[in-house]
């Protein structure tokens, strides 16, 4: 099917996209390093501009719209979130988009502080919004982990079917869990995720192959945690910002942080998808995105659908 991309980024959620047979036929994010990462690796159809300078009518006719609405607001590492961060609104633009598209679906991506943000009051807002344009709605958390990322990243998916349309999204049953019982695979490690890429100190040809020399410490605090090499790395992620690094996690060794690579690594992105700007920028990136083999399993849910297309 054909699908619009709002709040791109770097293009994880769309890569899954792809993965699982779509078209991404338009995109649009305004962080110039996430757009050049994007039209190097995807394609030049993403549009950089901020998502309230763009009307609709300049945007494709499409089946499916997907979007991770900036989260920054919702997040769970954001101690100072409330209902009333701007931020929050970006989902709005979304609504605006899907209200004036009419595509036969919609996929939101957010992160799991959404659900108990005003004790729960802004999904049931958001839920709301969404089906008052004319879409049946319904969401769930998932863990990465539980689709084969070796990482521990709780999101919420929030799926929107158009109302005339007869089907029903069926959320991806868990494919490995934390001890490979119940007849599916044990998590993916840290240590199964990185231990066959090269020493980043020493020679070698992978790009982004590069970490912060920020030192390291051992506490309870985000980016100071002691990393178990057999288990799932903890949620990547962009706590930071354009004036200074961001945190980082440490490599399963302890005696460093991941490089870039081993983050993007982490966060399911193959080998060959090559990331622009600073280190720091390139941190940023890989830690805002969709992991790929998540956005990859929840894509396929639409793979069902058998009826007429939107265009």
């Amino acid at each position: 099917m054909k699908v619009v991309s709002l709040f791109s980024g770097a293009g994880g959620l769309d890569l899954g996209f792809l993965q699982a047979g779509h078209t991404i036929v338009w995109a649009n994010d305004l962080y110039s390093d996430a757009v050049e990462t994007y039209r190097n690796n995807i394609g030049n159809h993403i549009v950089e501009d901020d998502i309230h300078n763009i009307a609709s009518e300049t945007i494709p006719d499409c089946d499916i719209v997907i979007g991770g609405f900036p989260c920054q607001g919702f997040s769970v590492a954001n101690t100072k979130r409330t209902v009333a961060d701007r931020r929050n609104e970006l989902y709005k633009q979304m609504i605006r988009v899907i209200k004036d598209k009419q595509p036969l679906f919609f996929l939101a991506e957010n992160v799991k502080g959404l659900l108990n943000l005003a004790k729960g009051s802004v999904i049931k807002i958001i839920t709301e919004d969404f089906t008052a344009i004319g879409y049946k709605v319904k969401y769930q958390l998932l863990n990465a982990a539980d689709y084969g990322v070796p990482q521990l990243r709780q999101r919420v998916i929030i799926v929107g079917v158009r109302e005339d349309i007869n089907f029903d999204y069926v959320f991806s049953q868990k494919q490995y869990n934390e001890n490979g019982t119940d007849g599916v695979k044990r998590w993916v490690s840290v240590k199964d995720a990185l231990q066959n890429l090269p020493d980043p100190d020493k020679p070698n040809a992978l790009t982004n192959h590069e970490y912060s020399k920020y030192k390291i410490m051992v506490s309870k605090y985000l980016g100071h945690r002691l990393i178990d090499g057999d288990k799932p790395a903890p949620t990547v992620t962009a706590r930071g910002d354009e004036r200074g690094g961001v945190v980082v996690l440490h490599h399963y060794n302890n005696q460093r942080r991941m490089s870039c690579r081993e983050l993007a690594t982490i966060q399911s992105f193959p080998l060959d998808f090559t990331f622009s700007g600073t280190r720091s920028s390139v941190y940023r990136q890989i830690a805002n995105a969709v992991p790929p083999i998540l956005a990859y399993t929840v894509a396929k849910g639409f793979n069902t659908y058998k009826g007429t297309k939107n265009a």
